[in-house]
């Protein structure tokens, strides 16, 4: 945003009163928050970390140990193959 707009927002708001100065602190602030939604810019083992270590770990301990090996068995529940 330019200078000039926000000068010219920042007058207009002034001539504002105190209540209506409120609501349209609170209008910035919905627009802020709907244009961060979704714009996590950090790396997506960052954000793995963070929700991982929010699970307990019982629950992690119920995750079976083979799953990369027999993910077909767990994903579509084919028979579990024979591992060499």
């Amino acid at each position: 945003m330019s200078t000039n707009s926000g000068e010219t927002i920042t007058e207009k708001v002034r001539m504002l009163s105190e209540d209506r100065q409120r609501q349209v602190v609170e209008l910035i602030d919905e627009l802020l928050k709907e244009e961060q939604a979704g714009t996590d810019a950090r790396p997506i083992w960052e954000i793995f970390a963070e929700l991982s270590a929010q699970v307990p770990a019982e629950e992690w301990s119920k995750l079976p140990s083979d799953g990369a090996e027999q993910h077909d068995h767990y994903l579509y529940g084919v028979p579990k193959r024979d591992n060499p």
